[in-house]
């Protein structure tokens, strides 16, 4: 089968995701807060992002390599970290850090991942990132960063704009718990569903696999009911990330910025880059788009810059490029991928993807991402 026939655009793996999950999964993966405002606003902002088409360069082959913290990349793009992946599809983790390290592209594993970072540690690639959600605990915080740098996790990413839980009605509504329970009524969508259901039956309900270790030690004494992951997180302060400085002897880069006045005062602590994002509109519903607020942070640091939030396309990678990211990251598209036609969709989106930057980039006369002409606003 020729995938880019029958799959040329991450719409029409979305559509083929929809048709292979429960209705609850597709709920969680899908589904914003509020009126989900914030998440169609990244969608429209970006629609809005404009880039001027420029005549007469000749043959060329545009050069989509980048270098992000020091290190050179074929693409300037990769794989984002989304809580409990392997609801989406068995064995998610394992399957995106496999094609991360195929591709030479950086993989971000969750916290709340349903894999440990010692389960992924025999597929990581060269740049297997680890996404933090800051532990209350010193002791637990101490061992989570060992364990991340253990299983040959380089770079630290400490997510900042999760500092209480956001309501998701769609996915309350949808009859999701945490951990899932698989209730008479979820279990008559998983019946509607065989490849994933029978992937599910061979590895077992996902659950948050990393928390595991401290899940006795943190709830003895407690109530049965009493879940290891509110227990677990604080709300982090600036002592927080200065804490983190002094401990990861790595890249840490701070996700979840929006305002530009944040900027200096974590450059100022040494962190080594910022993640501009509004977590995909599941958190806050009257935030801004990233993309809107992007301009404005690049030009409060001189940090790199990593972009997220409604990315749909080669096209929205190099709006983000040319209006001041350094690289960018995508969670939900490589899901839809997973879930639509299992590990050979995470390879076709990447070549998906690149195949549509390096198209458009001809039609912009840019051979390297370096000659990206300025954006302007579409009326």
């Amino acid at each position: 089968m020729d995938l880019h026939s029958t799959y040329p655009a991450l719409s029409d793996l979305r559509a083929r995701a929809r048709k292979r999950v429960p209705a609850f999964v597709w709920e969680y993966l899908e589904s914003a807060t509020g009126t989900e405002s914030t998440q169609h606003r990244n969608r429209a902002a970006l629609d809005g992002i404009g880039l001027m088409p420029s005549i007469l360069h000749g043959e060329f082959a545009p050069d989509l390599s980048t270098t992000f913290l020091g290190t050179k990349f074929p693409l300037p793009f990769g794989i984002a970290p989304l809580g409990m992946s392997g609801l989406i599809w068995p064995d998610a983790e394992g399957h995106l850090a496999r094609a991360a390290a195929r591709a030479t592209i950086p993989y971000a594993l969750s916290t709340v991942a349903s894999q440990s970072p010692e389960d992924l540690a025999p597929h990581l690639g060269a740049e297997a990132w680890f996404q933090l959600y800051p532990p209350r605990d010193e002791a637990i915080r101490r061992d989570m960063l060992q364990r991340a740098r253990d299983a040959g996790f380089g770079k630290l990413i400490l997510t900042v704009d999760v500092p209480v839980a956001s309501r998701r009605e769609r996915q309350t509504r949808s009859g999701l718990t945490s951990p899932p329970k698989l209730t008479p009524r979820l279990l008559a969508q998983v019946a509607r569903r065989p490849a994933w259901a029978w992937g599910m039956a061979r590895r077992g309900m996902p659950h948050m696999r990393m928390l595991d270790k401290y899940a006795n030690a943190t709830t003895k004494g407690l109530s049965p009911t009493a879940h290891v992951g509110y227990l677990l997180r604080t709300s982090p302060d600036w002592d927080y990330v200065k804490w983190l400085r002094d401990h990861w002897q790595g890249d840490l880069l701070i996700k979840g910025v929006l305002r530009a006045e944040d900027a200096s005062p974590l450059e100022a602590i040494g962190v080594d880059a910022l993640w501009v994002s509004n977590h995909a509109g599941r958190q806050f519903d009257a935030a801004p788009a990233t993309i809107d607020v992007l301009p404005a942070i690049r030009a409060a640091t001189r940090l790199p810059l990593i972009f997220d939030s409604g990315v749909e396309g080669g096209l929205d990678i190099l709006r983000a490029l040319a209006s001041g990211a350094d690289f960018v990251m995508l969670g939900r598209a490589f899901h839809y991928a997973l879930a639509a036609l299992g590990p050979v969709g995470i390879d076709h989106l990447i070549d998906l993807l690149a195949k549509d930057m390096a198209a458009n980039m001809g039609q912009l006369g840019a051979r390297t991402l370096g000659e990206l002409p300025a954006p302007f606003q579409l009326r």
